[in-house]
């Protein structure tokens, strides 16, 4: 995003560069949030995101613009984005940040970086590290899940050809559960395009559009296709999510997201910038590939998948669709909250994350992305060669590789609405580890797994934060003039509004960049959404109705409706 440096606005050059601080509320639950602005000698702008509450640090920004008294910048490895106006009586920004869906104020004040505990700065990781015992791998998961009953954990782990796998102390799962394993799913799509490439069943650098429905399109620019390598390589230029995802379900949010849904969206995209020239992890994208892959193979995903990887190498107890002895030994999911969740439904886009399997058979998949004869060691080969600069890794082909002292870690996790996992390979160590979690709740099992491989720190678990209260979903009948009183246009900030409609009885809101969703009348003046835990309280001055406020899980924004 490029725009004209306006010398005589608040916005200008020296008062946006720096460190600015900030908070957001969720619930009861207050984050701190740091954001460190520079400005190349080239006059772009780039930047990095602290959430030191949380030991996170250097989180790359993308997308970073100050122009006409508006801040404004993408943070695509958490999914989140911040528009803030310059309040010059104030002397901070004034902004919306918006991720999972919802809209959180942030002012940002200039200040200090904080300083960072010892445990915090970037770690060095052990020369000769060797995989810890089952009593402590055992003893992690315990710590983890002190605070978190209900939580299982479980992790695999592969050292050669031997394999063997650590619960904590009296859990209900075991080496044949089934989680919901989230974006690794992402790994098998990248592998069945590698498998397809190596056939000449497809090609690298297809164009996506190749594989779509007669009269479909897919965004261009500069004369240039968005390719299947685009799509795997995370460099199409195609949002994380489309904003036409309107779920009637937010705790099975893909569930009822169409393949017509899916061609809708991408036919009138306009893409922020050149196909290639920027990694910005997308769930659209890879949801694509899976959905490309399918047409060109003439079968459904999950087909695809089992022909290709599955039944090559006997992973029977992998599938998107549950048998019913399956569905038996499947974990429940716990959410951010610890409450049991619904499991989640991909649909069309199935390749970014509809995965179901064990930790038995992620191990067998592990030990084959090893093993140079194994029926994947080809597709695995291609995978790992084809690599682009990521933030802070290389991105092959699906997986995620960064460097470590007994060699390059490859790897990928993944995160529903209940489940949590990740998986690494150390191939010159001959090793792997995965780790399963039935629990939304971070730390999860991340740095438990690569703790595990290389020695990398474990992250302090603090309490889980309480849920915030469900909103009253007392409906009331209104007329037709007292729904129409309250369209409009209510504004969070210059470039973040919500929209008001009314087809027939029904009002819909629609948060810029997201998918209009139904709202319902409690009073004349209040409203709730069914689909998230949301409200919005309309204010009026004279009997015109002037804003709102809108609350989402105990967090608040006032509104300002445009005249």
């Amino acid at each position: 995003m490029i725009g004209a440096m306006v010398i005589s606005t608040p916005a200008a050059a020296q008062q946006v560069e720096g460190y600015w601080k900030g908070a957001l509320t969720i619930g009861s639950t207050e984050l701190s949030i740091g954001v460190a602005i520079e400005r190349g000698a080239d006059e772009t702008l780039s930047g990095t995101l602290d959430s030191p509450d949380q030991n996170t640090f250097d989180i790359p920004l993308s997308d970073v613009d100050a122009v006409d008294s508006t801040l404004t910048f993408a943070v695509p490895a958490i999914g989140a984005s911040y528009t803030g106006n310059w309040d010059p009586a104030a002397g901070h920004w004034t902004g919306v940040f918006s991720q999972a869906g919802m809209q959180l104020p942030l002012n940002l004040v200039a200040g200090q970086p904080p300083e960072r505990p010892a445990a915090t700065e970037r770690p060095t990781l052990p020369e000769n590290w060797t995989i810890p015992s089952d009593t402590s791998i055992s003893n992690m998961i315990a710590d983890r899940l002190a605070e978190r009953p209900g939580a299982d954990m479980i992790v695999g782990i592969l050292q050669g050809a031997a394999t063997r796998t650590v619960a904590g102390e009296g859990a209900e799962v075991d080496a044949d559960t089934l989680f919901e394993i989230g974006s690794m799913t992402k790994v098998f799509t990248s592998l069945l395009l590698a498998d397809m490439v190596l056939d000449e069943t497809v090609s690298l650098d297809d164009p996506v559009a190749k594989y779509l429905p007669e009269g479909a399109s897919l965004p261009q620019r500069n004369g240039k296709q968005i390719t299947l390598r685009n799509l795997s390589q995370q460099d199409s230029g195609l949002p994380r999510l489309p904003d036409n995802l309107s779920p009637s379900d937010v705790a099975n949010p893909y569930a009822d997201y169409t393949e017509q849904d899916l061609l809708a969206f991408l036919a009138p995209y306009e893409l922020p910038r050149d196909i290639g020239s920027q990694y910005e992890y997308s769930n659209l994208g890879v949801g694509l590939l899976g959905y490309a892959l399918s047409r060109a193979a003439g079968t459904d995903f999950e087909t695809l998948l089992r022909n290709r990887i599955l039944e090559p190498l006997a992973m029977d107890d992998t599938a998107i669709a549950l048998s019913t002895d399956q569905q038996a030994r499947f974990a429940t999911g716990h959410d951010e909250y610890m409450r049991p969740t619904s499991a989640w439904d991909l649909s069309v886009l199935a390749g970014a994350g509809g995965m179901r399997s064990t930790t038995a058979d992620m191990l067998i998949f592990l030990k084959a992305a090893l093993d140079p004869a194994s029926p994947i060691a080809p597709a695995m080969k291609l995978s790992l060669a084809e690599r682009r600069e990521g933030p802070g890794f290389d991105a092959g082909l699906g997986w995620m590789i960064v460097p470590a002292p007994q060699g390059e870690v490859v790897g990928h996790g993944g995160g529903t609405g209940g489940f949590r996992s990740y998986m690494a390979i150390q191939p010159a160590a001959d090793r792997a580890v995965v780790a399963l979690t039935s629990s939304a709740v971070e730390p999860a099992a991340q740095d438990i797994a690569l703790h595990a491989l290389i020695g990398a720190p474990v992250a302090k678990a603090g309490p889980v934060p309480e849920a915030p209260a469900s909103v009253d979903r007392t409906e009331a009948q209104l007329t037709q003039d007292e729904l129409a009183r309250v369209t409009g246009v209510y504004r969070f900030a210059p470039n973040v509004a919500l929209m008001i409609n009314r087809e027939g009885d029904q009002l819909f809101a629609t948060i810029t960049g997201q998918g209009a969703l139904p709202i319902f009348p409690r009073a004349p003046l209040e409203f709730f959404w069914r689909a998230v835990n949301a409200e919005i309280v309309f204010s009026e001055t004279d009997g015109t109705i002037t804003g709102a406020t809108f609350t989402q899980d105990g967090a608040s924004s006032a509104l300002v409706k445009e005249k």
